[in-house]
């Protein structure tokens, strides 16, 4: 399966080695982990594609180190050195799924390019060579059964270091990966093989007739397709503190109170719809992932270990929203939070049961859509391996279409950072946006 968003690098990235990592002291098991609607209808996406820029360390014991640390980071997630399963059912009709926790290991692979932090990071498009920090790159979450559920390519630059990681979404959501990110840095730092915050890895299901839930074949067959995107770029557009405050303040006045996250998004939908230069009498939408944890009653541990999210759809007319304004933009953003609640969750939950879906990219055929991934609330400038904090995220090509935007916290407390992924000319035309770039600063790294 091959996107068009990457062109042949101008850096080519050499490979050097590839190594099995196993779970240092846990052995071969039969242990069968069952997945929840929330983990199986990410059967046909891909995986979460997420990696961290470091200058480079000191000595030449960092990278042996980085394959034991993650050997023992293994025999707290487990279930992440397994691989996916599948069990046809005697109807012959319906397949069950599950992981298979057999610790047959995650794959690290070792890579170089000659390029500096400096040819990666200050280029104002995001420069498709880093989507080769990656490996594999288009991978389907269902084809776990064959693949590892976890790739790590530790990428050497002539100044620095990067450290992308290909998680299988099947069994991970963002606040999974970074819970496992920040225990593997925690342990490469200390010394020690033992974590701060474990993971919590007992399976939540709203009701036990829902174990070993049933698909329809047919479901999965239809589901597990091909695409093409058209040519894609994507940009880093940085939101201070001090900007956000502003934004925040702008979009609560006479209204209910609008979160700085919730400000800073209607700004970009109303940028975005503007530079896309949509007819007014078009509807526009905005979809926001949302996650299940502290919302469900009573609450799932923050430590819970999968999935545990939902999505939730803005919509307006383009004239509604242009002429709203920012205020308008976000409350109609607030309101899809606010009805995120355990009634919600439960009801969805229920109806996936009765007739499974898998997600799909239906949604890159639309050009009036965005949509929001990641979180500026998940530790990611926090992962110091012993050689200093990160100094930039980025994602993979995994996911991405026409109006992907992916949160990130900003490198300086209080800050955001939003990748956008948007057509050439949609991209160019909101880098000229005076309205939009007032409140856009710069990035400190």
């Amino acid at each position: 399966m091959e996107f068009n968003l990457s062109s042949p690098a101008t850096h080519q990235v050499r490979y050097i080695s590839t190594h099995t990592i196993l779970p240092a002291t846990h052995t071969e098991s039969t242990q069968r982990l069952e997945l929840t609607p929330w983990d199986l209808h990410l059967l046909s996406l891909h995986a979460i594609q997420k990696g961290l820029f470091f200058h480079k360390p000191n000595g030449n014991t960092w990278l042996t180190h980085l394959k034991s640390s993650l050997s023992y980071t293994l025999d707290h997630f487990f279930p992440l050195a397994g691989r996916l399963a599948t069990e046809t059912h005697d109807d012959g009709d319906t397949i069950s799924v599950f992981i298979q926790c057999n610790n047959a290991g995650a794959q690290f692979i070792h890579a170089t390019a000659d390029l500096t932090l400096s040819d990666v990071l200050d280029p104002l498009y995001i420069p498709r060579v880093i989507h080769n920090f990656f490996s594999p790159n288009d991978m389907i979450n269902y084809d776990g059964q064959s693949q590892p559920l976890v790739f790590v390519q530790v990428t050497e630059l002539i100044d620095g270091i990067f450290i992308g990681c290909t998680m299988n979404h099947i069994i991970a959501d963002g606040s999974t990966f970074w819970h496992f990110m920040n225990s593997w840095s925690e342990i490469c730092k200390s010394g020690s093989h033992q974590i701060s915050s474990p993971p919590n890895l007992n399976r939540w299901f709203l009701n036990e007739n829902d174990l070993s839930i049933r698909i329809p074949a047919s479901t999965i067959e239809k589901s597990i397709r091909s695409y093409t995107l058209p040519h894609l770029d994507e940009r880093m557009f940085h939101f201070t503190s001090e900007n956000i405050a502003k934004l925040k303040a702008k979009a609560t006045a006479n209204t209910v109170i609008i979160s700085s996250l919730q400000a800073v998004l209607a700004h970009v939908w109303i940028g975005v719809t503007r530079a896309r230069n949509i007819d007014f009498d078009q509807q526009v939408s905005y979809g926001l992932l949302m996650g299940n944890r502290a919302r469900l009653s009573p609450p799932l541990p923050a430590t819970y270990f999968g999935n545990s999210v939902n999505s939730g759809i803005a919509i307006a007319k383009v004239g509604e929203l242009m002429n709203g304004g920012l205020g308008f933009a976000a409350r109609l953003l607030n309101e899809v939070v606010s009805l995120h609640v355990n009634a919600k969750i439960c009801s969805a939950w229920e109806d996936w049961v009765k007739e499974p879906k898998l997600a799909a990219f239906d949604v890159v055929e639309s050009k009036n859509i965005l949509y929001t991934g990641s979180s500026p609330r998940f530790d990611m400038y926090g992962n110091d391996f012993g050689w200093g904090c990160p100094i930039a995220v980025r994602s993979g090509r995994g996911n991405k279409f026409d109006g992907k935007m992916t949160i990130y916290p900003g490198a300086i407390r209080g800050s955001m950072d939003i990748e956008a992924c948007l057509s050439p000319e949609t991209l160019r035309c909101l880098g000229e946006d005076s309205e939009f770039m007032e409140f856009v600063g710069i990035a400190e790294q």
